[in-house]
């Protein structure tokens, strides 16, 4: 079974970075296509960023192009997600997840393997 850990959230002031790790075991981790969602009070989970299992093609929710960049490692089987420039509305648990078999990339639906989330509060 394929476990999935997020770590690195926090409290930051408008137009501070942030940078999410996530790290995945249970299964050769370059097999997994990977993306990170994110969930706000009274909302429903929405899709940010995922990232191909080399690393190459990556795709943005249009409110994130340009501030927020997923990578991978897979030597050290963690994916990360660099946030700069940081707005109130960015604030939201954000959840890391995975998929062996790829599908769609913007659906909660498409991922299998999902972490516990992480919270990052943008805040003065």
């Amino acid at each position: 079974q394929v476990q999935v850990v997020e770590s690195g959230g926090g409290l930051v002031q408008p137009g501070g970075s942030l940078r999410l790790s996530c790290a995945a075991s249970g299964h050769t981790f370059s097999n997994l296509r990977m993306g990170w969602f994110r969930q706000a009070p009274g909302k429903e989970r929405e899709f940010v960023a995922t990232i191909s299992r080399g690393g190459i093609v990556t795709y943005y929710t249009e409110s994130v192009k340009g501030r927020f960049t997923i990578s991978r490692d897979n030597a050290k089987n963690t994916v990360y997600l660099q946030m700069n420039s940081l707005k109130p509305e960015d604030t939201a648990v954000y959840y890391c997840a995975g998929t062996i078999i790829t599908r769609g990339l913007t659906g909660t639906n498409d991922y299998d393997y999902w972490g516990q989330g992480t919270q990052v509060t943008v805040s003065s």
